[in-house]
This record gives C-alpha cells, sequence and structure tokens, in this order.
C-alpha cells in the first residue's frame, strides 16, 4: 500500500479520526438537514476540512466531492474524491461506537483508492484497484457462506419515509429466510465489514454517492461482488446497492425482486 493516493487518504482518515476520537461521548449539538432522522454536527464540518485541507494542499487540480457540501465536485478533473466525514453521523451523535470515515478516489468512472476507518475501534480497511483490501495492514477476503439459511445479512433503513414501506418488507422476508439481519447504521462501514468476513450480505436504498463510494472498492477486491438490487452494473449515483460475498448473490436478487424460494 504504497501508493502516494492511499497513503494521503489512510493520513487524512487518521487525522479526521484523532479529531472524532477525542470528541467521542462528549455530548453534540447537531442540526437537521432533510429530516428529523438526517443529521450534522459540527464535527462532520471539522472533520471534512480536515481532509479537504490535506487533499488540496497535496493534489490541488483534484476534484472533490464531499456530503456537507462545502465543496463542489469539477468535471473537468481527472480525479474525484468523494468524502463523507462521518458516515453514521446518527451514530455518532448519540455515542453509539459503530460511525467510519470515507475516503475514495475516482477517475472518472473507476475507482482507484477506499478507505473507511472507525476511529473508535481503530479499524482501517482499505482497497486499492487490482491490489486486493486490507484491515489494519492485514489482506481480508469475503465469507465463504453458500446459503442464505447461513447468512448474517446486513441492511439499512432509508431517510425517504415514501420507501419505509418496501424496506419492511424486504426486511421480513430476509428475517425468514436468513440466519439474521443486522443494522449497523453506516453503510460504509457495513460494507466494509462485509469485505473482511463478518458479514455475507448487504442491501440499501436511498443512498448517496459518498455513503459507498470507497467501501464498494474494498468489497469488489476482497473478493466480492456489488451490483444494483436487479443484479446490474452498479451506478454510484443510484441511490441503491446489493453487495455480498459472490455466492448469496442471486438468492438475495432473487428475494429483492419477490421471487419466492
Amino acid at each position: 500500500m504504497s501508493d502516494r493516493y492511499t497513503t494521503l487518504a489512510i493520513e487524512a482518515a487518521h487525522q479526521a479520526g484523532k479529531l472524532l476520537r477525542e470528541n467521542f461521548r462528549h455530548g453534540h449539538n447537531f442540526e437537521l438537514k432533510s429530516g428529523f432522522r438526517d443529521l450534522v454536527t459540527e464535527f462532520d464540518r471539522r472533520a471534512e476540512e480536515i481532509i479537504v485541507s490535506l487533499i488540496r494542499k497535496n493534489f490541488p487540480d483534484h476534484s472533490i466531492l464531499t456530503e456537507e457540501g462545502s465543496v463542489r465536485p469539477t468535471h473537468t478533473a481527472p480525479y474525484q474524491w468523494i468524502i463523507d466525514p462521518i458516515d453514521g453521523t446518527t451514530n455518532f451523535a448519540h455515542g453509539f461506537p459503530f460511525f467510519a470515515i470515507s475516503i475514495a478516489l475516482y477517475s472518472r468512472d473507476d475507482a482507484l483508492v477506499g478507505v473507511v476507518y472507525n476511529p473508535i475501534h481503530d479499524e482501517l480497511f482499505v482497497g486499492e484497484a487490482g491490489h486486493g483490501a486490507y484491515l489494519n495492514g492485514q489482506p481480508i477476503r469475503v465469507s465463504q457462506t453458500e446459503t442464505l439459511h447461513e447468512s448474517l445479512v446486513m441492511t439499512g433503513f432509508p431517510y425517504d419515509e415514501r420507501l419505509i414501506p418496501q424496506h419492511l418488507a424486504w426486511w421480513e422476508r430476509f428475517a425468514r429466510k436468513t440466519q439474521t439481519l443486522r443494522r449497523l447504521g453506516s453503510s460504509a462501514l457495513a460494507l466494509a465489514y462485509l469485505a473482511a468476513g463478518r458479514a455475507d450480505g448487504y442491501w440499501e436504498l436511498d443512498l448517496k454517492p459518498w455513503d459507498m463510494a470507497a467501501a464498494v472498492l474494498i468489497v469488489r477486491e476482497a473478493g466480492g461482488r456489488v451490483t444494483d438490487l436487479r443484479g446490474d452494473r452498479l451506478n454510484l449515483y443510484g441511490g441503491e446497492v446489493l453487495a455480498t460475498n459472490g455466492r448469496i448473490h442471486d438468492a438475495m436478487i432473487a428475494l429483492l425482486q419477490g421471487e419466492r424460494e
């Protein structure tokens, strides 16, 4: 992992992570964005400033897309960084230690580097295109679980209330067909856990590109499969993702599309 882009992403994640770790559980004022479930804290903005400053200093010609919108993308730039300073802000605000810093670098539509860092557990997940996926420097691979009945599957709930009935219907289907279901409250962290073999499948709706930009590369480099909910090519801006160890992918598509085993 000697690539200069990867080195910068890791350094940015560690610096932002230090800020979040030092201010975790201190109680935070937050603002609402799109609704009462969609929060932002001062530390989202401060962590973002740390990351953006490092990128601007080292790669001033690169485009940057951030969740908090402090930097707008430049569509003519050959490289684009996609950043979520706290994926799982609600968890952070409540003192629930499952959130992550997500930093990705893309060249057009191709992911080059993905970094997902949970500063509370000090777990750094890294993916480099063509060079594998790592957790704290050690190679990781997706699980070998073969069937839904043996699987731990994860998901998240959408902010858009119009999507909740569909999601609850899916939840019931998977609750009946899988060994167990989990919701972490951070899509980036859930995908990273999948890459490390801690879960076997993950689906979610109503996502933004910064929620998954880094983690989908980590999953692929760990040997997993990532598509949309129909099994087609993932569109980072399409708002949905299905990721698995590859072995249960078709079975998950069948449930998501309403087919019964």
